[in-house]
């Protein structure tokens, strides 16, 4: 079982689902409304813990009744919280509609997420360490520095000021923001799949199955904790992407976010 450090955002995803998303200073009603926990960091830990690793996360949530609901999934699914961080302002929200066909449209309100400072991370012994952008940017360098493990790094949301990572995985839009290209680049492409790249060339290419996409809430982060996950087992690039590719195709399957991330069990039913 490979150990793991996430250090990331926890939100509470506030998600509003209607035929269709509305057009700039429309109105739409007869929606139907949902509180899901969230947050990038807390989505890829649940996952990864799913998945089958053991998993520690280092985060940030205010003392409000938002934290115990954006908390609920991260306790059910075992993850580590010893190193969870309490403050006096809100927890973060993300306030998410979700149209009939799983497309979205997200604005995200930090709050606590932007009080998880370097001084907050003290990583313990682990095979790696998985960071995102939903934090301050100087405590995601400071990850990158102190990482005693591989560092995994999801670009997202972009942005050009990243440190370089052993593994970075971005989309195609997220991929143009990057300044550092060194290491290995996975690249999700949607319905595609997703691409590695080493030093810019391919050198792995995978197509995800075909499923009814219900909401894709949380697909890169089922995609990016299970490549994490994948790789950290010793499995080879190929099958990693693979297995990658289905666990966020699954995800998008079903709404939700941490709701909707697989199993090992079920992304090796469809290996």
């Amino acid at each position: 079982m490979p150990s793991l450090s996430v250090v990331g955002s926890v939100n509470l995803d506030l998600v509003a689902r209607s035929d269709r998303l509305p057009r700039p200073g429309e109105t739409i009603t007869g929606a139907r409304f949902s509180e899901i926990p969230g947050g990038k960091g807390a989505n890829q830990a649940v996952a990864a813990a799913r998945l089958g690793a053991s998993v520690t996360f280092f985060a940030c949530v205010g003392r409000d009744g938002f934290a115990e609901l954006a908390l609920a999934e991260l306790r059910e699914a075992g993850v580590g919280l010893d190193h969870l961080k309490t403050t006096d302002g809100p927890t973060g929200v993300a306030l998410i509609t979700v149209d009939a066909s799983g497309e979205n449209v997200i604005v995200v309100a930090p709050g606590a997420n932007d009080e998880l400072k370097p001084a907050d991370v003290d990583l313990p012994d682990c095979d790696g360490v998985l960071c995102q952008l939903e934090i301050p940017i100087e405590t995601v360098i400071h990850v990158a520095d102190t990482a005693p493990g591989d560092f995994f790094l999801n670009a997202a949301p972009a942005r050009g000021d990243v440190p370089a990572a052993d593994v970075t995985i971005v989309n195609r839009y997220e991929l143009d923001a990057l300044r550092h290209r060194d290491g290995v680049i996975a690249v999700t492409l949607g319905a595609e799949g997703a691409i590695l790249l080493e030093d810019g060339a391919e050198v792995a290419r995978s197509e995800p199955p075909h499923v009814d996409a219900v909401d894709g809430t949380a697909a890169g982060d089922a995609f990016t904790a299970c490549l994490v996950v994948s790789l950290l087992e010793g499995r080879d690039r190929t099958e990693a992407l693979r297995r990658a590719c289905i666990a966020g195709a699954l995800a998008a399957s079903r709404f939700g976010a941490q709701t909707s991330l697989p199993t090992a069990a079920e992304v090796d039913a469809l290996l």
